[in-house]
């Protein structure tokens, strides 16, 4: 689209817009009517570890995301001299899981506790084993069920259940509802249906009665759609929530709002059985679209679906990047030390390169990335550690190289099920986030992890924005009944260009020999807990 043209659908309305609520960023992407960002706008915001719980305030979430649409609004405005005033479609995503939970009146009884939380695991482990089906610990049925097991008080008075996404889609538009692939990270989903799965809602009753609590799970949870489903308009006054200077005009439609991992497949065109996707930043999670069930309840495979309801194996690792980014900014800190000026996009780059120069296993090094708790490693809370022998290389390169590996290593944990245990075969892996934004390093260093080709798209810089901005763009197109894979295929991705980068032997070998460093060290990560109060 040439700026004129771009300046007419700006003007009649024929733009899309789609905005994520980020673990560290909120973030909006408008495109054109050929899928293409336009504009973009975002919010830096940082979740909170009070009273023992991961959170973040209401009140920071509607900030962010009016400061966020105002960034997009005067981007709009700088690149196109026009007020936005009208689009044609709006979609929301979030972070996906955690607990928000409202009285009749829509006051929230508790504070939000997100997807990082590792608090549930009494209520977890109970679930699992009533349902036979893994609940991770992040889940919106396993927080509330711990909730129930805890006495807490507000109980009694839940009138609504949902996630972060739910909520602010809810507030915009008076809609209690939610995409199927963000509402199977609350509840087991039944995908010949698409709905919750009514033999477990039976079942979860049950314990309720026991309890004597007055509702019934499904009176308090939000009714499930398929992406392409009418998900309710923007109201009046949500117009005016979302952008307080009055220039958004009500009446939008908007599709129905989805978690950061639907957001996540769309954007990557990994909705189609036999493709999978990674997303790594905060958290890395993969999602793998299943040809079949998988054989048995593994308790370190979440199951999930893409916005279309069809089964998803997700391997969910709590840390990534957050580790590696806290290293980075002291040696930002360093820089700025000895006077010397160096952007911090230019500080990750060059480190990250470093990373390029190590020893295939970095060189005897070890580290562990746990800021937060890591189910799948059985940790309750995180202790990040740096470990050495005499022996280790301990240099610049091995240093990089190690975190970038600990980054990947309970990922890889979950993904060998999957590859070993399952048999699971992949035509496509495509990376996208924070991770992969320094040339080929990340992606290098997750085809080694993973041992298959991993492609990055030049639009996996968008992310989960741009993915919602999709959905809802095959909202507004209607799709003429064609499925969402299709609809992505034909009209988004036919002429994208990626890199693909196949893993080197020589790497595959060297992350071997970190794993095996890496499980026969997680006494060390137990210890630091016990020790470290």
């Amino acid at each position: 689209m040439n700026q004129s043209d771009i300046q007419k659908a700006i003007e009649t309305g024929k733009t899309v817009l789609g905005i994520e609520l980020g673990s560290t960023r909120i973030k909006a992407v408008l495109i054109g009517v050929d899928h293409t960002p336009i504009a973009s706008g975002s919010h830096e915001w940082e979740n909170r570890y009070e009273q023992g719980v991961w959170t973040y305030s209401l009140e920071s979430a509607w900030a962010g995301l009016q400061d966020c649409y105002r960034s997009l609004a005067a981007d709009v405005q700088a690149r196109y001299h026009l007020p936005l005033q009208k689009v044609g479609a709006l979609g929301f995503s979030g972070m996906m899981h955690g607990y928000l939970v409202f009285d009749q009146a829509g006051t929230l009884l508790a504070p939000f506790r997100t997807w990082r939380n590792t608090i549930t695991a009494q209520a977890a482990e109970k679930l699992t084993d009533l349902f036979q089906f893994n609940i991770p610990q992040r889940w919106s049925i396993a927080h509330l069920y711990q909730s129930i097991l805890d006495q807490e008080s507000h109980i009694g008075q839940v009138a609504h259940l949902t996630t972060l996404a739910g909520y602010i889609h809810w507030q915009l538009t008076g809609q209690k509802v939610m995409g199927v692939g963000e509402a199977s990270g609350m509840f087991p989903i039944d995908s010949h249906t698409n709905d919750f799965d009514a033999r477990r809602l039976a079942q979860f009753n049950e314990l309720l009665n026991a309890q004597k609590i007055p509702w019934k799970l499904q009176d308090i949870l939000p009714r499930v759609l398929v992406a392409g489903d009418s998900a309710g308009t923007l109201t009046a006054d949500g117009a005016k929530l979302l952008d307080p200077t009055g220039n958004l005009q009500a009446g939008i439609p908007l599709c129905p709002p989805e978690g950061d991992a639907g957001t996540g497949m769309v954007a990557t065109n990994s909705v189609a059985v036999r493709t999978g996707n990674v997303s790594a930043g905060t958290s890395v999670f993969a999602m793998i679209v299943l040809e079949k069930a998988l054989s048995k309840l593994y308790p370190e495979i979440d199951m999930v679906t893409t916005p279309t309801g069809k089964p998803v194996a997700m391997v969910h690792s709590n840390n990534c990047t957050s580790d590696l980014n806290d290293w980075i900014g002291l040696f930002e800190e360093f820089t700025q030390v000895l006077g010397v000026e160096v952007s911090q996009a230019r500080l990750f780059e060059m480190l990250y390169q470093q990373a390029l120069k190590g020893d295939d296993d970095a060189g005897g090094l070890l580290a562990y990335n746990y800021v937060s708790g890591e189910h799948i490693t059985h940790m309750e809370q995180g202790r990040p550690l740096f470990v050495r022998t005499p022996e280790s290389r301990f240099t610049l390169p091995n240093f990089m190289r190690v975190n970038l590996f600990a980054s990947l290593g309970a990922l890889k944990i979950g993904m060998d099920i999957l590859f070993e245990q399952e048999n699971v075969r992949l035509d496509q892996l495509l990376g996208h986030g924070g991770f992969f934004k320094t040339k080929e390093v990340g992606q290098k260093m997750m085809a080694a992890a993973m041992n298959v080709p991993v492609s990055v798209m030049s639009t996996a810089g968008e992310g989960g924005a741009w993915g919602m901005a999709l959905l809802a763009a095959y909202l507004l197109a209607g799709a003429d009944g064609e499925p969402l894979e299709a609809y992505l295929a034909n009209n988004v991705f036919a002429a994208e260009k990626g890199s693909t980068l196949a893993p080197d032997p020589k790497d595959v070998a060297g992350f071997r020999v970190f794993m095996e460093r890496y499980q026969r060290g997680l006494g060390i990560e137990k210890a630091a807990l016990a020790g470290l109060k």
